[in-house]
């Protein structure tokens, strides 16, 4: 257990370097913030000069990196070019509220999927199996966007039962949660399906059944907890995909999280907030992914972390 640990955390060092080159080298494709910062001055050339020096922003690319990984290090991504406050600051007062949106997103996935993927195995073959597959891939088909809109016009606009926007208590949470974790609902749907499919013909689900245990526990014991494997996985993936996702709802939703910091970040040029974002989303995703495969042994003893 504790070599794989080990393995892990090294491996994870190198992701997150490659992952804080993309990122460092992709927003400074996105132009020039100093003449972002003083485009309304009418500036001359040497105070654009000064201003990159203050930036630290003078000197050749790749020193640029060197420097702003040795600070990375410390936890130190530099200062918002345009709050001018320390940015990795910036994005975890932000963090929360994605946090909270992803969460509640893959809840809602969980909670449709988990019952109607049981009964679509159950149910193999009947109306009902039939129903709940072409649910499922309305879900993934329909865009999450697309779905924050109607739901606004729906339960917001039209009925007013439900805040359009901004954060708050539940009810701030109910349609972007809806609209993020849709998509999620329907995948889980068909893969523990199939699964369970995989796991009812096996011949211990007989034995089950033929020593007189009832339905539900067959099910819930034996079948279910065998079949969880695979959707463990897909959680653990698609939870970076909710994240990234929760870019666009937040949008959608004026809901005040990461994502919409970080476009607003981009389109002001703001390097420290982007990068700071980015790689602590990636540290995140690393660690959730990294629980799932310890869960896996939890799930399952005969799974082995070697």
């Amino acid at each position: 257990m504790w070599n794989y640990l080990i393995q892990r955390l090294f491996y994870s060092i190198f992701v997150l370097i490659g992952i804080s080159l993309i990122v460092f080298i992709t927003v400074r494709l996105t132009g020039d913030p100093v003449a972002m910062l003083l485009q309304d001055g009418n500036p001359s050339q040497e105070d654009l000069d000064e201003m990159r020096r203050l930036l630290d922003l003078d000197k050749p690319v790749p020193v640029q990196y060197v420097n702003f990984l040795a600070k990375a290090v410390t936890g130190d991504f530099g200062r918002s070019f345009r709050y001018s406050t320390p940015a990795l600051g910036l994005v975890l007062e932000r963090m929360p509220a994605t946090l909270k949106l992803t969460l509640a997103a893959m809840s809602v996935a969980v909670l449709i999927a988990f019952p109607l993927g049981i009964i679509s195995a159950v149910s193999r073959g009947s109306p009902l199996d039939f129903g709940v597959r072409l649910v499922s891939l309305i879900g993934i088909s329909m865009p999450n966007f697309w779905l924050g809109i109607i739901l606004i016009i729906i339960f917001g606009v039209n009925l007013r039962w439900l805040p359009v926007s901004g954060s708050g208590g539940l009810k701030y949470l109910i349609m972007p949660a809806i609209a993020l974790g849709s998509a999620l609902a329907g995948t889980l749907t068909r893969l523990l399906r199939s699964s369970m499919l995989d796991v009812l013909s096996d011949d211990y689900i007989r034995t089950a059944r033929a020593k007189g245990l009832s339905g539900r526990m067959v099910l819930t014991r034996h079948a279910l907890r065998n079949a969880l494997i695979p959707v463990l996985t897909i959680l653990g993936l698609q939870f970076g995909l909710l994240l990234g996702g929760a870019v666009i709802i937040e949008n959608v939703f004026a809901w005040p999280g990461v994502g919409r910091l970080v476009v607003t970040s981009i389109g002001l040029r703001d390097y420290p907030v982007v990068q700071a974002s980015v790689i602590l989303l990636a540290v995140i995703l690393l660690t959730v992914n990294l629980l799932v495969d310890l869960l896996y042994t939890v799930v399952d003893p005969r799974v082995t972390l070697d």
